[in-house]
């Protein structure tokens, strides 16, 4: 088979396709501009974060070890490689503490609770685990604002900075980001299900 001609073994395919689903993530990250509402632009990295996965679930999957292909496990340096792109989200945390909006102890440790956070929901969501009525998009839009109080922000701040990153990517954001990652087919059940739209109207 030619593909092997350049990449030597199915391993070696599979390994290029996680490193590539990382730079098409950080691609999608640096479409978020910095705003004078930090918080905001840290929701709206968390939206983009949970777009990527659902648009692109296999491979959201074997990128964090959730799935294999062709026998093809991540080593540690593999998992290593993709910690690149939490640099969008650490310097984010930095302004949202500058901005008086989080607490001032550790923003990299904050960068990380929001990956965490964020992650674990998208997975259960991609896992399809989230149903009414609290489906996906009632647990993500919760789950912002949480993390967001968690971090220090005021309650009513962070619901208005939440809302707002909602606004901004229905407003147009969505479409920027077809330009880099394209729209499942229709036959893609990420068309199909519901489920697996970007931002739904919470109940």
């Amino acid at each position: 088979m030619a593909v092997y001609t350049y990449f030597g073994s199915m391993s070696a395919i599979v390994r290029e396709i996680v490193h590539d689903g990382f730079a098409r993530l950080k691609r999608l990250f640096d479409l978020v501009e910095a705003t004078d509402d930090p918080v905001a632009d840290m929701a709206l990295l968390g939206r983009v974060y949970r777009h990527n996965a659902i648009t692109n679930r296999h491979v959201f999957e074997v990128m964090f070890g959730g799935s294999s292909l062709a026998g093809f496990a991540l080593t540690e340096e593999d998992r290593q490689h993709g910690r690149y792109t939490l640099t969008t989200v650490v310097d984010c945390a930095y302004r949202c503490t500058a901005a008086g909006r989080f607490r001032p102890e550790d923003p990299v440790l904050k960068a990380h609770h929001m990956w965490l956070g964020v992650h674990g929901t998208v997975l259960l969501d991609v896992g399809g685990y989230l149903v009414p009525p609290y489906d996906a998009s009632r647990c993500f839009e919760s789950q912002l604002v949480s993390l967001m109080i968690g971090a220090g922000d005021d309650p009513a701040s962070a619901v208005r900075s939440v809302a707002a990153s909602g606004r901004r990517f229905d407003a147009g954001f969505g479409q920027a980001i077809q330009e880099v990652v394209p729209r499942p087919g229709a036959g893609d059940d990420a068309e199909e299900n519901p489920r697996h739209h970007p931002r739904e109207a919470a109940p």
